[in-house]
């Protein structure tokens, strides 16, 4: 029987981390909630047990159900019928055996019928659920949205609606509208409130609405009559047994196509606030985005890891010239890469994760009780460090899951582009990732604030300062070299202004060589514990190293000027 969480090491060694003896301490606090609980585990062997038994069982349901039917989940879709959305066959089947395992909630306390995960599994759950098909991973793992009721709502809304996940309630968040896609201070819903029924009401359209048929819609609406910015805006929770939403339509995508994702019309819809009144877009929603784009991340590395797994196999069948097409020196450097970028990725995945991990969990301790001055600064140090790498990694995930995807049909040949081999589906599913919840473009945006801010300067020192074993000691040496030549950009571009158009012209450069040292010496770091990183480590490292000196050539050659040659005129 297959299984995308026994077959994969790499993965499972992520498990292993010693920051998850930590991130378990501080989920379980301190091992008392087997006092509450029984299932919560007495110690750290006992919770990483559990997890690993959880991910097998996510493990078999993505290669034994996902997989065996993510071809004709794509061929058929969801449909619209009297009002509401149908999954594909596929579809349904996998979301009853997750729901009938329990596997809905897995990071919701247990007060409110979850597991208790910490991010670092789940996300694991999230990749492997991604590689068996990345459509579904779109109504499975919109379960993040009750995070932002766990965090925000009051008592009465998460007892109203937290525990209906575990029974496999499925979650939407409504943000996007025909004018307002990634400028959301812009969103027009209407919400007024009727006191006679003691609720607010939603009227207007939202479109390109993931999983828009959603039990629990968490909807972005304007509150404040008279207000055009983020500051009229609030935030809504919809049950959809109201049935006062009309689907107009479910769009027609290029690719993830067993998730719907619809137009839909409010209709005097009644909801209930989360949290406080304008604070929609500026707390509540900055939230659930970087929550969500953990999310795409590890869908990205999942479709990577199905594309890099796809070109090995057919390269190792595919005879030309009396010998298999994985022997040619121009096939191989493609694999290699393909799995370096794919490891490389993951190892950025799961270090910003377990920087979520540990600030959340501190954040949530902080509503029980007060934090000790060591705990708050080491909240504050956490939430940093998730905050600049969650772009960071959103950015490099995705860009190297589409550049798997377009290597894995390279490699397939004609082949390739036929629908006879899943490699097609993986080329078009992977589109999607580095355009939603913020494109590739808006993560430079985000990203950028690590570079002026010496943030990624400083995690980049931090990991210098690891120990490492001795034969990557020349890898080290190249890292090291590859941040003077960091720093030495820095220091050029910073002379235009941190503000200036020349500054914002090489942000992507400059936060792509964060990226490439950052990688590099996290599968460096994974390489000391765990020896079958060394391969993939040595490749990457020796990638980043020419792509920082085509960085470094660009800018020592760039003058204010050639901007007019860029401009639109």
């Amino acid at each position: 029987m297959n299984n995308f969480y026994t077959d994969n090491d790499p993965l499972k060694s992520h498990l292993s981390h010693p920051l998850m003896s930590r991130i378990v301490e501080l989920k379980e606090r301190n091992y008392s909630n087997h006092d509450i609980f029984e299932e919560a585990p007495t110690d750290f062997e006992d919770a990483i047990d559990n997890y690993d038994q959880i991910l097998e069982i996510v493990g078999e349901i993505a290669a034994e159900v996902l997989a065996v039917n993510a071809e004709e989940v794509d061929k058929t879709g969801p449909t619209i019928i009297d009002n509401e959305i149908h999954y594909a066959a596929g579809t349904q089947k996998a979301h009853e055996a997750f729901r009938d395992a329990s596997l809905y909630g897995m990071s919701l306390p247990r007060q409110y019928g979850g597991l208790n995960f910490p991010y670092t599994p789940y996300v694991m759950a999230a990749e492997i659920v991604s590689r068996g098909d990345a459509s579904f991973a779109n109504i499975w793992g919109l379960q993040d949205c009750a995070e932002t009721i766990l965090e925000f709502a009051t008592e009465e809304l998460k007892n109203e609606f937290l525990p209906k996940i575990n029974q496999g309630y499925t979650c939407s968040m409504d943000l996007t509208e025909p004018d307002a896609g990634s400028d959301l201070q812009s969103v027009n819903l209407k919400a007024t409130f009727d006191e006679a029924a003691n609720c607010w009401r939603l009227n207007g359209v939202k479109r390109f609405i993931t999983n828009g048929d959603a039990d629990i819609k968490l909807v972005l609406a304007r509150s404040e009559e008279g207000t055009t910015d983020a500051r009229g805006l609030s935030y809504f929770v919809y049950d959809r047994k109201h049935k006062a939403i009309t689907i107009r339509r479910i769009e027609n995508k290029l690719g993830i196509k067993g998730s719907p994702t619809a137009e839909l019309v409010f209709n005097n819809a009644p909801a209930q606030m989360v949290g406080n009144r304008r604070l929609g877009l500026i707390k509540y929603v900055m939230s659930l985005m970087n929550g969500a784009r953990l999310g795409v991340a590890a869908q990205a590395v999942g479709i990577s890891e199905a594309a890099v797994r796809e070109a090995e196999l057919y390269a190792g069948q595919r005879k030309q010239f009396a010998k298999t097409i994985n022997h040619f020196p121009q096939v191989y450097e493609m694999l290699a890469m393909m799995r370096a970028k794919t490891e490389a990725s993951r190892a950025l995945l799961y270090e910003t994760t377990r920087f979520v991990d540990i600030y959340k969990s501190l954040l949530y301790i902080s509503q029980e009780r007060d934090l000790s001055s060591e705990e708050k600064v080491e909240m504050k140090k956490f939430q940093r460090d998730a905050d600049v790498f969650t772009p960071l990694l959103k950015l490099f995930a995705t860009e190297y899951c589409n550049q798997n995807a377009y290597d894995a049909m390279q490699i397939h040949g004609g082949s390739g582009y036929m629908k006879d081999y899943p490699v097609e589906r993986l080329y078009r599913d992977a589109r999607i990732t580095n355009i939603y919840e913020g494109t590739s473009q808006l993560q430079v945006v985000a990203a950028i604030r690590g570079i002026g801010s010496g943030l990624f300067l400083d995690k980049i020192k931090e990991y210098e300062a690891q120990p490492i074993a001795p034969e990557l000691e020349t890898l080290k040496q190249k890292l090291i070299g590859m941040t003077s030549l960091f720093e030495e950009v820095i220091k050029t571009v910073s002379v235009f202004g941190t503000s200036s158009e020349e500054y914002d012209f090489h942000a992507r450069r400059m936060v792509e060589m964060a990226g490439y040292i950052i990688m590099g010496y996290l599968l460096m770091v994974d390489a000391t514990r765990v020896p079958h990183f060394q391969k993939s480590s040595a490749l990457f490292i020796a990638h980043g190293e020419t792509e920082c000196n085509k960085i470094v050539s660009f800018i020592h050659q760039f003058k204010s000027e050639d901007l007019l040659n860029y401009r639109v005129v």
